[in-house]
């Protein structure tokens, strides 16, 4: 019986040991070097028990940096540099009043940096949606062009279908940079605060009963404001340089876009956007081709000026696209600003009521190579259209001269 006393009494100890040690793993944290602790760790960690105002404040702006993490890069997306949103480290309370308006201080900017680390955080998500939402769309435009560039029937469906989807992948990207427009309102409606976080720290050094201590935080608040100041500019420029650029891109695959429905509906790829070729360098200007006579080209009246294409529309459907980007890529190509007229010429001949039914007819067809140069991306800023007759014509005709 002494035995099985001794026994039990044993086990208890031992047992009590090892609650013992369960309650002080419970009530000490496992601390690391790690700032982000695991999530087992924080399960261990006892709720705390209550702190004073100021000190709430600060945890919760540690838990706010803690979420506020940056968001990592996705496949091709560029990498947004951390911004410095730290929680401002406070000093020893003085009890002074100054004292008392540095934690304040020190509160409203850990609110600001949080607010600017969600934004940085907002604007790396929006480049990598932009960048999955670019890498569809131009994974559908060049299925669409590899299918073109073998030959297709006219007007095929699938193409049709596909064309659709990348004008949606196209329309999500031009919302990621209404998107991005909005998060630039909302990070320069941050300089407000920070700017009055400028002047409030300044006018702290001058309110009297302040001690030593109490100008040593204000410096290092001064200083830290002063970083957010330029984290805020930095982002802000960041987010405006990435809105000129998409805007840009947007506009010109639009373009692109538009060219492509052209060449889907004729069942072939005419080549590349014609807006493309205003940019060509200006060695080639120096250098044109000797079979292309600029003299003649911009010399005045289209009787003392060879036309650059002619389409007689004596038949219906008539095939002129083609015939037409290649001379039109090629002027453009040799003078870069170039403009254009296209000429409705109606034959002279017959009675005036033929004469005119067929003018009209001739407006018409210039009307439609109008909108094919300017689907194939040539600015309409650039071209004129107008009328005449001629008595060499024997059907209606589309002119087109370079000026």
């Amino acid at each position: 019986m002494a035995k099985k006393t001794k026994l039990f009494a044993v086990i208890g100890t031992v047992v009590l040991v090892g609650g013992c040690s369960v309650v002080e793993e419970g009530l000490w944290p496992v601390l690391s070097e790690d700032p982000e602790p695991t999530i087992r760790t924080a399960a261990r960690v006892a709720t705390p028990a209550p702190l004073p105002a100021a000190s709430m404040a600060e945890e919760s702006a540690v838990a706010a940096h803690s979420e506020n993490t940056l968001v990592q890069a996705g496949p091709g997306a560029p990498q947004v540099v951390p911004l410095p949103t730290r929680p401002v480290e406070s000093g020893p309370a003085t009890g002074t009043y100054v004292g008392r308006k540095v934690i304040t201080l020190g509160g409203e900017l850990n609110v600001l940096k949080g607010t600017l680390g969600s934004q940085n955080n907002e604007f790396q998500q929006l480049l990598n949606t932009t960048t999955q939402n670019s890498q569809r769309y131009h994974a559908v435009v060049a299925a669409i062009s590899a299918r073109l560039q073998i030959g297709t029937t006219p007007g095929n469906p699938v193409l049709n279908s596909q064309w659709k989807s990348a004008q949606s992948e196209l329309d999500r990207v031009f919302q990621d940079t209404s998107r991005l427009n909005e998060l630039s309102n909302r990070i320069a409606s941050n300089s407000a605060l920070a700017n009055y976080l400028v002047e409030a720290t300044r006018a702290a050094f001058g309110i009297q009963g302040a001690v030593d201590e109490d100008h040593r935080q204000l410096s290092v608040l001064e200083d830290d404001v002063g970083r957010t100041v330029v984290s805020i500019e930095r982002l802000l420029n960041e987010v405006n340089e990435t809105i000129a650029r998409q805007n840009n891109y947007a506009t010109g695959e639009r373009r692109n876009l538009t060219g492509l429905a052209l060449a889907i509906s004729n069942g072939e790829a005419f080549g590349p956007n014609l807006s493309s070729f205003a940019f060509s360098e200006a060695v080639r200007r120096a250098h044109p081709d000797p079979g292309f006579n600029e003299t003649q080209a911009t010399s005045g009246g289209d009787g003392m000026r060879p036309p650059l294409v002619v389409i007689r529309f004596d038949r219906p459907d008539v095939d002129y696209q083609q015939a037409l980007y290649n001379a039109v890529s090629q002027a453009i190509e040799h003078r870069p600003t170039a403009l254009f007229d296209v000429v409705a010429v109606t034959p002279n001949q017959g009675a005036p009521s033929n004469v005119a039914i067929s003018s009209g007819a001739a407006k018409k067809s210039a009307e439609k190579v109008m909108r094919s140069l300017i689907a194939m991306g040539l600015p309409a800023g650039r071209l004129n259209l107008s009328s005449s007759t001629s008595d060499n014509a024997f059907s209606n005709e589309v002119r087109v001269y370079i000026r």
